[in-house]
């Protein structure tokens, strides 16, 4: 491997990213965590990565959390930097994966919130007065794919299996096909290839997004919702239908098992309210 400063190192690194079929959400997401860490040891006059020790990982996780940054982020942060030392290392660029060394900052994880089924209802009846509004709305809930991969769909990855996303086929309903064909007649004609476009041709961004769907909730008064919470309701709703963690876990992209497996504290918890409900 040829010799890089670190910023170079990290264009190396998001390179390999994109060779192995990374969805360009997932690469940008490293990259700028990357991009502060190496910010944060250039101002320490760090230069070479090899001298990088435990205690300058340390030092960035902490300087994070003074900067009120939320535990998850820093850890989220924390594992980016693991996974670059990996590829340093095996790379040979680096002998050891020092941010191994360096422990998560410790949180409890709060369960997912997922919209209720009048919370569900409103959302999608509200949706339809708008075609290209209704269609990224069926999408998150029918199919669980995350808000950055929404704003990446591009027209030919609409297949007739199901959306090709990351490496894997993501099943289509009718509901959410029909949404689609009803959307593209309204799209706006222009040579940009991404499925979702501004009134002026140009890719939807992913605070465009956030701020249509944020308008829907308040329009129908849901409160203290996300868009990720309608990834979070099509999780739960399928593993409530019987369909195994596993198969949900792949369609979704969780790296861990594990990941999928907590949804089922909330599936449990409808269960219980259903049953108290009818002994009520």
């Amino acid at each position: 491997m040829e010799t890089y400063d670190l910023r170079g190192l990290i264009t190396y690194f998001t390179k390999n990213l994109q060779e192995q079929g990374k969805s360009g959400f997932t690469v940008v997401a490293y990259k700028k965590d990357l991009e502060q860490f190496i910010g944060y040891l250039t101002s320490r006059e760090k230069t070479d990565i090899k001298e990088v020790k435990k205690e300058d990982i340390e030092g960035f996780i902490n300087k994070l959390m003074s900067e009120s940054y939320t535990k998850k982020s820093a850890s989220r942060k924390l594992n980016s930097i693991r996974t670059f030392f990996r590829f340093l290392k095996n790379k040979n660029t680096v002998s050891y994966n020092i941010a191994l060394e360096v422990s998560h900052p410790k949180y409890i994880q709060a369960l997912p919130r997922i919209l209720t089924k009048l919370e569900y209802r409103g959302l999608r009846d509200s949706a339809k007065e708008n075609p290209r509004t209704y269609a990224m709305v069926e999408l998150l809930l029918q199919t669980g794919i995350r808000i950055g991969e929404l704003a990446e769909l591009t027209l030919d990855i609409v297949k007739d299996e199901g959306l090709q996303l990351d490496g894997r086929i993501i099943p289509l309903n009718a509901t959410v096909r029909k949404a689609i064909t009803h959307y593209l007649k309204y799209r706006h004609q222009t040579a940009n290839s991404h499925l979702f476009v501004t009134k002026t041709g140009k890719p939807l961004l992913l605070r465009n997004i956030r701020t249509i769907i944020d308008k829907c909730f308040k329009d129908i008064d849901i409160q203290d919702a996300t868009v990720n919470d309608l990834r979070n309701t099509f999780i739960v709703h399928q593993l409530g239908n019987g369909v195994s963690a596993s198969y949900i876990s792949k369609i979704v992209g969780h790296k861990r098992l594990s990941s999928t497996e907590r949804y089922l504290q909330l599936v449990k918890k409808q269960e219980e309210a259903k049953d108290l409900l009818q002994e009520l």
